[in-house]
């Protein structure tokens, strides 16, 4: 398994893909299949039966993931995407953004 530079709660943008440009927070990362999924992006229909939790059925909208490598971690600071680095603080390893050199 690799060891994987985006985590839940970080801001990216899609660089690849139908939904290029897109931008939002990742919701849950699939480390085995290398996927993420982003709030508001890659938004598909699913139908459903009709059920005891959801009587009426219908089609319901929901994201779909995306690979990592279609998208890139966005700078708070600068608002741009950028490469993470990691580094050590005294004993803590952190991770920085390459663009801004500051710590996310």
């Amino acid at each position: 398994m690799i060891k994987l530079k985006i985590k839940s709660g970080d801001t990216v943008r899609v660089i690849a893909g139908d939904h290029k440009g897109a931008q939002g927070k990742v919701v849950t990362v699939d480390r085995e299949k290398n996927k993420a999924i982003v709030e508001g992006v890659n938004m598909v229909s699913k139908h459903t039966k009709p059920s005891a939790k959801n009587p009426q059925g219908g089609i319901v909208k929901k994201e779909a993931p995306i690979h990592i490598s279609n998208i890139a971690l966005v700078d708070n600071k600068t608002k741009e995407t950028t490469k993470v680095g990691y580094r050590m603080e005294g004993d803590k390893k952190v991770r920085f953004s390459k663009k801004s050199n500051q710590v996310l």
